[in-house]
């Protein structure tokens, strides 16, 4: 000890001068540090941290104080832990605002309960339904509406199975008369084998149907070209397929279905062909406005779960998208701080 009263030792590498007497706990809160938040390592031996209090320093120590830093050495956009929550990011179709971005469909499950039980794990706001014949012969058979009540879910009529535009039209002018939707999702299918869309006859329908005030949210190729047509013919939605529908593929066609995004200013969803979480997520991280879903639910061991799967990939891949994708790199880079080693 010197005749002022101090000592000198070393901490982290660094000479200092401190008061004698000071318990390891006393310096690390004199250097600006919650004791129970450092661990100290004190001549090469480490400190238990319930002994700091306890234990002095002395003339000639070499101590080294660590904590626990974020594992990377450049500041986070928005610092200060803001996220806005996915709850807070809606989205706009034909004036009509929703929060969620998954739209299911109402096919292929075993019973409308089990579709119903689906639909309120997918936390989904828009569902599509087939226009078809009522049963003559069985009035009092069940029906979708005893289960999916429209006045609370928005029914998104559809033009399933329908191979020409006068079908189309025909069909959608029905929907509208049955319950005054004028927002629809049209699909003119090309052939049986594949389902691709005829984009002749889609373009044919969507300019007739948005002349007699339909909102059609247009099924059609990955194609940005047929995707900017398909706009100014009064479209409000360009729906491309990720693959041919039920078939679970996945997105085969990233670059175009970015293309399709970044050409438009409407709503895009991906229509067809997902058939897990990670591929609805993907679609999100193109930045799709949202996804459209039928059979991958439907057809799960257990739908239900796949539904809530569904809506937590959807909601990932947008708050992924939004926050800005890291740039790929050819060689490491490391995450942890090299400033500070031990």
């Amino acid at each position: 000890m010197s005749i002022d009263g101090t000592i000198s030792i070393h901490i982290n590498g660094e000479h200092r001068r401190i008061r004698d007497g000071l318990t390891l706990a006393e310096l690390a809160s004199e250097l600006g540090f919650a004791p129970e938040k450092v661990a100290v390592e004190r001549n090469l031996e480490v400190v238990p941290r319930s002994t700091l209090a306890d234990v002095k320093v002395e003339d000639g120590d070499e101590l080294e104080i660590v904590h626990f830093v974020g594992g990377g050495d450049h500041p986070v956009a928005g610092g200060g832990g803001d996220v806005s929550p996915v709850d807070d990011d809606s989205w706009t179709v034909a004036g009509k605002t929703f929060r969620s971005r998954l739209i299911v469909g109402t096919g292929k499950y075993k019973n409308f309960e089990q579709n119903a039980a689906a639909l309120v794990a997918s936390g989904a706001e828009i569902v599509t339904v087939a226009v078809r014949r009522v049963n003559v012969s069985d009035p009092n058979a069940p029906m979708l509406t005893d289960y999916i009540d429209p006045k609370k879910v928005t029914y998104l009529p559809n033009t399933a199975g329908c191979f020409t535009g006068e079908e189309a039209i025909r069909t959608l002018r029905l929907a509208r008369e049955a319950g005054g939707w004028e927002l629809v999702k049209l699909e003119v299918l090309g052939e049986a084998r594949t389902l691709y869309p005829d984009m002749v006859e889609t373009l044919r329908a969507t300019e007739v149907l948005a002349k007699e005030g339909f909102k059609p949210m247009v099924y059609c190729v990955d194609d940005p070209i047929a995707a900017k047509r398909l706009e100014d013919a009064g479209a409000v939605a360009i729906m491309p397929l990720g693959a041919p529908i039920g078939s679970g593929l996945g997105i085969q066609n990233k670059v175009t279905i970015r293309l399709i995004v970044e050409g438009t200013k409407l709503p895009v969803l991906v229509d067809a062909g997902v058939g897990t979480a990670s591929e609805a997520a993907q679609a999100m991280e193109l930045g799709c406005t949202g996804v459209l879903m039928n059979t991958a639910i439907a057809e799960a061991k257990d739908p239900v779960l796949m539904a809530a799967a569904m809506k937590a990939g959807v909601e990932a891949g947008r708050m992924a998208y939004r926050a800005g994708r890291m740039g790929k790199r050819m060689y490491a880079d490391p995450s942890s701080p090299l400033a500070g080693l031990i």
